[in-house]
């Protein structure tokens, strides 16, 4: 897209396409909604219905509950592991990204780095999440647990 074309739209000179809207949310690394949406930022409520929710092929369930608001780098996830399962490594985030668990039932095995530790339900941890991250359900029954994570991107 042009600096050009950017500029009409920003001026309202020109109506902008759904292929320049979808090239300037991911410029600004938002979804495209969020520049559909109100500017009253005051509150933001994301619906039941409208939750991203990804299964992957390992059978776990990822839910991103919270509302996504441009320019904030944080993410309240719910994720269900079956028994037996293990969701695999996450890579280090950008120097100060924190994440916060807490197991709502089940059992959650979490590694960070080579510190291994086991949380039942009601249990909770906090981690610098700069560091490289496993979780995995090493008991017979599924394990529903929250991720409250602040995600520092890296300045370009």
């Amino acid at each position: 897209m042009s600096v050009t074309v950017l500029s009409a739209v920003e001026r309202a000179e020109k109506a902008p396409t759904v292929t320049v809207l979808a090239r300037v949310a991911e410029g600004l690394d938002v979804p495209l909604i969020a520049l559909l949406q109100d500017d009253d930022r005051g509150v933001v409520v994301r619906r039941r219905a409208d939750q991203e929710r990804t299964v992957h092929p390992a059978g776990w369930e990822r839910v991103v509950v919270s509302p996504v608001v441009a320019g904030v780098n944080f993410e309240l996830v719910r994720v269900t592991l079956p028994a037996g399962c293990d969701a695999g490594e996450f890579p280090a985030y950008a120097r100060g990204s924190h994440e916060y668990v807490v197991v709502e039932r089940g059992a959650l095995r979490l590694t960070v780095e080579q510190q291994v530790i086991d949380l039942e339900a009601g249990d909770s941890t906090y981690y610098e999440a700069d560091r490289v991250h496993a979780f995995a359900n090493t008991t017979g029954e599924p394990c529903t647990y929250y991720v409250a994570a602040l995600i520092m991107r890296p300045r370009n």
